[in-house]
């Protein structure tokens, strides 16, 4: 362990040396500069600081004082050698971090027997801490498993509804990628994009609660068949939104609010422009432009053109200007991710 002596007394300092030398396991660091002696000790570890109460220059409490006011070196153990009797010195000394006193002249058993105390303290200070850090690692490991097990939960539940609905697999993945790709281009943090892309595939859980003959019914659905295919938003919220996952959470919120219209013509709840949830608005764009240019059993993929010729024309009254506006900018990044995610046959 390190232990730094400071004292403008050579002679001070020499004898200091000499008692360290008995302590096992220690070296020392001395100083006859205090202000040399802070500056080493603010830019290096050390587990005990012996410092001499009356120097030129800076004292020994002064130079205690800008030590403590370091929050790192807070609990590191200080021991104060001093002539000085007086209790109100002592006392300012304790209050600016002083752990101990030896008086002068020095008992050289009193000074081993004292740093070994502090020396024992500062173990312990360290072992705990260091119980901390790995209790602090542990938990950090089981929250990973967690949210790796969230997220096994999510992609099994989205691949349920998959199964479902005539839509390919691929779907999810493309247009959880285009959600992600307008969020950044929005500012949205790094920790709300990768909510955004872990959440936006659980939109349509609700379809889990359609008829078959409405979901996979191949021709355009008459106005009741669509009354009760608009349910599936309602339902995938009551089915996400009981949980207490902060990810199922904004899936929920995902899953009621992208069939929303910018200008308030669209379901469950008629919602108009920024009273639509952000993460909403970001999914239409990116779940309908997916929509469009795949191919479904009941009519072919149109071509990226078309479709980005539809979000444009559609700004401003079923889409967010501002999120179609984001996805139009990283353009070549939504044609790398349609390509990457390709559907196959």
């Amino acid at each position: 362990m390190k232990i730094v002596i400071i004292d403008d007394a050579q002679l001070n300092v020499t004898l200091l040396q000499h008692l360290v030398r008995k302590l096992p396991d220690c070296e020392s660091v001395s100083f006859t500069d205090p202000e040399a002696g802070l500056a080493w000790c603010l830019a290096n570890d050390l587990d005990l600081l012996v410092v001499d109460y009356m120097m030129p220059q800076l004292s020994g409490t002064e130079l205690v004082e800008r030590f403590r006011a370091v929050p790192a070196y807070a609990e590191i153990p200080v021991l104060m050698v001093t002539a000085n009797h007086e209790t109100e010195v002592r006392h300012h000394a304790l209050q600016v971090g002083v752990s101990d006193f030896l008086n002068k002249p020095l008992d050289n058993t009193e000074f081993i027997a004292r740093a070994r105390n502090m020396l024992a303290l500062r173990h312990s200070q360290k072992q705990l801490a260091n119980r901390a850090e790995w209790l602090a690692e542990e938990v950090k490991k089981a929250t990973q498993t967690m949210v790796e097990r969230e997220r096994e939960t999510i992609i099994c539940l989205s691949k349920a509804a998959e199964y479902r609905d005539p839509e390919t697999g691929l779907h999810i993945v493309r247009m959880a990628h285009y959600s992600q790709l307008i969020g950044a281009k929005l500012g949205l943090s790094e920790a709300e994009q990768t909510i955004l892309l872990e959440a936006a595939p659980m939109h349509d859980i609700g379809k889990v609660g359609t008829p078959d003959m409405i979901l996979l019914k191949p021709g355009k659905l008459d106005e009741v068949e669509f009354a009760v295919m608009k349910r599936h938003a309602t339902n995938g919220y009551e089915i996400l939104s009981r949980s207490q996952s902060p990810l199922l959470k904004v899936a929920a919120e995902i899953a009621y609010a992208h069939h929303e219209k910018f200008d308030g013509s669209g379901y469950p709840r008629g919602l108009a422009g920024e009273a639509i949830p952000l993460f909403g608005r970001i999914v239409a764009v990116a779940d309908v432009f997916d929509a469009l240019t795949s191919e479904r059993p009941y009519k072919r993929a149109w071509t990226v053109e078309d479709a980005q010729k539809f979000l444009i024309s559609n700004s401003g009254t079923h889409f967010d200007p501002q999120c179609v506006n984001a996805f139009l900018a990283v353009w070549d990044q939504v044609i790398t991710v349609k390509n990457q995610f390709a559907d196959q046959g």
